[in-house]
């Protein structure tokens, strides 16, 4: 069985584009966090704010 978050679909665009607009980090920055923290929006936004931090 192949997990949803390995997949290039359009749930993880969707994610990667939102990510990437709210917190301002890289494309590759998004697509790294869902790999390791799966589709979980409020973990994404935690650890994203955190790379972004000066």
């Amino acid at each position: 069985m192949v997990d949803r978050q390995d997949k290039p679909n359009a749930d993880n665009a969707y994610l990667v584009r939102r990510l990437v607009n709210e917190t301002g980090i890289t494309e590759a920055q998004a697509h790294e966090l869902i790999s390791f923290l799966g589709l979980n929006w409020t973990s994404l936004v935690r650890e994203a704010r955190l790379l972004k931090r000066p």
